[in-house]
């Protein structure tokens, strides 16, 4: 008894697959996709990383089979498994794919094939854990976060503002974002009627990871007209308040 060293079902492609990409390829080669349950499908629209890992193998007299986990994670930190049997126990030796939402399905498929049922499995730990992936610290909305981060950076007026390399980046992989204003620690203004705000900008990203930009609105200018100001870190950005809130932060 041995694991092949060939798996089709875990051949990687010469490029990383988006998991949209991913999840079409699955259901491309599986001959019951059409039973999975349309809510399943529905929330894999909106994965944002994905990990496939093989989970257990079993080789018997030439034939064999193989089943997989393919697991993706959410917006909402949510995860969705679905679980692969790849096995060659068709007439003709064919391979065949099949896909079930979970796994007691992935038994009673596995019970049905032409194989020894006393022969062990071999279990085979996860390859790549996608507990890894921090779970998003927001509640993100799908939205054009690209033009919102656009005007969100056009409108800064600090000179030391978020540069081009950032920008670019959310420009082009930002795709859901959340606006909270912020309240933090208390600090004292020393200047009287002047008006603060704070505001966090986070933006999700296609590859997972979350980016803030930190906003700070205020009237701490010449003609007390609104100036905002945006920057990478909160404490960066409450330092520029602090600094606006003293009569030595009058004018630029």
């Amino acid at each position: 008894m041995s694991v092949p060293y060939e798996t089709a079902a875990y051949e990687p492609p010469e490029s990383p697959e988006s998991p949209e990409e991913h999840l079409a390829r699955l259901l491309g080669r599986t001959l019951n996709s059409f039973e999975l349950p349309d809510e399943t499908v529905e929330r894999l629209d909106c994965a944002l990383a994905h990990d496939s890992s093989l989970h257990s193998a079993l080789h018997s007299a030439g034939l064999y089979r193989e089943t997989y986990r393919h697991t993706w994670l959410l917006t909402d930190g949510s995860t969705v498994t679905l679980w692969e049997l790849v096995h060659n126990t068709a007439p003709g030796g064919h391979l065949e794919h099949e896909v079930y939402v979970d796994e007691e399905e992935l038994r009673a498929a596995t019970a049905r094939l032409p194989l020894p049922q006393d022969t062990p499995d071999i279990d085979l730990p996860v390859l790549v854990h996608l507990a890894s992936i921090p779970e998003p610290r927001h509640v993100y909305l799908p939205d054009d976060s690209a033009d919102h981060a656009r005007r969100l950076l056009r409108r800064a007026e600090n000179p030391d503002r978020p540069g081009p390399d950032l920008t670019t980046l959310l420009l082009r992989s930002a795709f859901a974002h959340e606006i909270t204003q912020t309240f933090g620690r208390p600090w004292r203004a020393g200047r009287a009627g002047l008006c603060f705000s704070l505001y966090e900008h986070a933006f999700l990203l296609r590859d997972g990871r979350e980016l803030s930009l930190w906003e700070v609105e205020h009237t701490a200018t010449p003609d007390g007209r609104h100036m905002c100001e945006v920057y990478t870190t909160e404490e960066a950005a409450r330092q520029a308040m602090e600094r606006r809130a003293t009569p030595r932060g009058q004018g630029r």
